[in-house]
């Protein structure tokens, strides 16, 4: 069984892109979403069960309490009512579960989602396993205490040593300078990875992993019928929930400038603003246009101007990371110590420049071509499909988006370029963060 699964998940990372990608949509009576590709290509299922559960929705003085509750889904799950005769399981249990049908489970968190993953055989026997314990941990969780501080003492061990990197000194002061009070510049603390009890996961995962917000994202060799089955079963369990409260806006973006010493022999620095949203009309504009600034690597302007013509890094790059509110663009790059305020100076010009005049005819075919052609790319296998219906089932996105995907970048004009770019890029407004000298 093993090795037959080995081999399945080989063939998966070799499936062609198709040329497009029949979405089927609808709507539980509970209120979840469920997105659903069938790929008879090969015997798998992937799926995957998303909430707006995401590091956005820590309380305050709690920040990690979402990371932590779905870390912990499978450390335990609770005993089934009497009707059904299931009993509890421990974390050790739950791990030889998977491995015995040869499942992988997944999961994670980000600033706006949370949920779990599952990779399975297709066949009957095999599927409704894993499905049906896939469905216990995210209704059932038991949060046993025991293994919480067991967690907790390894999570605040983990951000001790990381708070020594420069890096993540950058990236956590970055955030705090975009977004000042908003949840999405919460970080988490010794003192608030210390504060977290049980009684707090509980509640955060009573409040959002419910039915009536859930997205269920599914590719595999299935039918319908058998992908709105799976999908009743892995949200039956879980209750509706209340409404959230609205997001509170994202602050204006404002210069900021922060300089912290650190011994670190290279300068890590971090230029950017608070940009675009998800559903942002701006996106592809924005995406080709970042690919002539720093998004394409050796042919990027930053990385011609700052490593290629003066040496001053041996990587640079820019990007934009839309969220369901304005998530950062951002430029990094890491330089020796001594020549920081240059480096610094040049990447300001360089953008500035490009801000004034745009991609030339030349970097924008050059942009164009190489996403169209890449696109493939981004949905050769079913795991990175299973990503992308996810993404837009969550953040609500038309279901031909990849099918549109090629067209929208084609249409983009230079034009549309500097228009996209002016709205969301002020020179005058973008904090600048420099962890080294």
């Amino acid at each position: 069984m093993k090795r037959l699964l080995v081999f399945l998940f080989a063939a998966a990372t070799a499936v062609s892109a198709q040329a497009a990608l029949h979405i089927q949509s609808w709507n539980l009576p509970n209120g979840a979403r469920v997105l659903f590709v069938e790929s008879r290509s090969i015997p798998l299922l992937d799926l995957s069960v998303e909430f707006d559960a995401g590091a956005r929705r820590d309380p305050n003085g709690k920040a990690g309490v979402a990371s932590m509750t779905n870390a912990m889904l499978a450390r335990g799950i609770t005993a089934g009512s009497d009707a059904q005769a299931e009993p509890a399981l421990s974390e050790a249990q739950i791990s030889d579960a998977f491995a015995d049908i040869a499942a992988q489970r997944g999961g994670g968190v980000g600033d706006d989602r949370g949920g779990l993953s599952l990779r399975t055989l297709s066949n009957a026997t095999e599927r409704e396993r894993a499905v049906a314990l896939l469905a216990r941990l995210l209704a059932q969780p038991s949060f046993p205490d025991d293994l919480l501080q067991r967690d907790k003492t390894r999570s605040i061990a983990a951000l001790k040593e990381a708070l020594t990197k420069p890096e993540v000194i950058a990236s956590r002061t970055f955030s705090q300078a975009l977004y000042g009070t908003h949840p999405y510049a919460r970080e988490s603390s010794v003192e608030s990875i210390s504060a977290l009890t049980r009684d707090d996961l509980l509640a955060f995962h009573r409040r959002y992993y419910v039915a009536n917000r859930a997205v269920v994202a599914l590719i595999g060799a299935i039918t319908r019928e058998q992908a709105d089955a799976i999908a009743r079963q892995l949200t039956e369990r879980l209750p509706q929930g209340a409404a959230l409260p609205a997001m509170p806006p994202v602050p204006a973006a404002h210069a900021v400038e922060v300089r912290i010493a650190h011994p670190a022999s290279q300068a890590h620095i971090l230029i950017g603003a608070p940009a675009i949203a998800r559903s942002d009309p701006d996106f592809f504009a924005l995406r080709v246009g970042n690919y002539t600034l720093g998004g394409g690597g050796f042919v990027s302007r930053l990385m011609q101007e700052v490593r290629e013509k003066r040496g001053l890094a041996y990587s640079i790059y820019s990007g934009f990371s839309p969220l369901a509110q304005a998530g950062p663009f951002q430029i990094g790059l890491q330089t020796k110590k001594e020549q920081a305020d240059e480096a610094l100076k040049l990447v300001r010009a360089t953008l500035a420049d490009f801000l004034r005049d745009g991609p030339t005819p030349t970097e924008l075919k050059a942009a164009k071509d190489n996403l169209i052609g890449g696109f493939p790319l981004l949905i050769d296998n079913n795991r990175k499909i299973l990503d992308n219906i996810a993404m837009i089932g969550f953040y609500d996105l038309p279901l031909n988006y990849l099918d549109t995907w090629r067209d929208h970048v084609a249409k983009v004009t230079s034009a549309d370029v500097k228009a996209a770019f002016a709205r969301k890029i002020k020179l005058d407004t973008l904090s600048t963060i420099v962890v080294g000298p």
